[in-house]
């Protein structure tokens, strides 16, 4: 399984400031010497040298990532928040187009359904658009933020053809697509949220945003077992850190040690942040990231690989 990042943030897009960018064109002129740009060697040594929260940045649109298997043209949509027009801008130089979409909805709060008005495969006549929830009234929701006064088109307009499946959830309720099986599990959200277990037969991805972490997620059921125990990769809500996860209880968000604690306890090998704090900057988001790196090995140093999710990151679990 091959996954990719279009969308990382949660809540609302935030788009790169003028002031976040000229700072850090301050920070890394402070840095620089004049042996830096001797030759070519000596910048691009340089550049590599900077921290990724420096030289890049985490990306400011709302959730939306892809799994794809063997075949590269054959992949699945998690979510279909800001990041999905980037998807749509990318597949649209595809050749020959990709004509099947299966897009699979965390749940409908807005930051996981706004970009999809934007994905422009969905306009096109030859495609088939099939989406996936296992909350009641799918179809209802979806055209409902594209009404007036909300919206100018409405989804009618969509050209595709739209198909709706109503989900069951449970481990024995699975769909299988693409020869893996995708099964759903209820999460703690306001309102309800569900992760997605992708199992291909070798190995298994989880797709768990939007969730606070409770005990009930620790608990060594069957269930909990299937989904979680020595998962090869898992995706996961990190909103917050501990502080503020206090702060915000009940509004269903998880802290980065949370996250890192919930993936100890099920020996997971590799553990994706997920679902930033528009607040954050690239700074603290990176900082956060080597915060959790050295909680891990202080609580239970199991040999987990820890990454920070950023736009176009790709990672394929093997």
């Amino acid at each position: 399984m091959h996954i990719r990042f279009w969308g990382v943030r949660g809540s609302l897009p935030v788009p790169q400031l003028p002031a976040q960018i000229k700072s850090k064109i301050s920070t890394i002129m402070e840095r620089l010497t004049a042996a830096d740009i001797e030759s070519p060697e000596t910048r691009e040594r340089f550049l590599a040298g900077l921290p990724p929260w420096l030289f890049g940045t985490t990306g400011g649109n709302t959730a939306c990532l892809t799994v794809s298997f063997d075949n590269p043209r054959k992949f699945i949509i998690f979510d279909a928040g800001s990041g999905i027009r980037e998807l749509g801008n990318a597949l649209a130089r595809n050749t020959p187009k990709i004509t099947q979409y299966h897009i699979f909805f965390s749940h409908f709060h807005w930051d996981h359904i706004m970009g999809l008005p934007f994905f422009t495969p969905a306009y096109d006549p030859a495609v088939s658009a099939d989406f996936y929830s296992p909350q009641g009234e799918l179809e209802t929701v979806l055209k409902g933020q594209m009404v007036f006064p909300y919206f100018p088109v409405s989804m009618e307009t969509m050209a595709a053809k739209q198909t709706f499946h109503s989900l069951s959830v449970g481990l024995t309720s699975g769909i299988t697509l693409y020869d893996a099986v995708i099964s759903a599990k209820k999460m703690n959200h306001p309102g309800g949220s569900y992760s997605y277990l992708v199992n291909d037969g070798k190995h298994r991805f989880v797709y768990a945003t939007d969730v606070e972490l409770s005990s009930m997620d620790f608990i060594k059921n069957e269930e909990n077992i299937a989904f979680f125990d020595q998962a090869d990769l898992v995706v996961i809500d990190s909103q917050y850190t501990l502080g503020e996860a206090i702060e915000k209880y009940s509004w269903g968000h998880s802290a980065f040690s949370m996250a890192v604690e919930f993936a100890a306890h099920w020996q997971i090998k590799h553990l994706v942040l997920f679902h930033h704090d528009p607040g954050y900057n690239d700074q603290k988001l990176g900082n956060i990231l080597q915060f959790a790196r050295r909680y891990a090995e202080r609580i239970n140093n199991w040999g987990i690989t820890l990454t920070l999710a950023t736009e176009g990151l790709e990672l394929t679990v093997s």
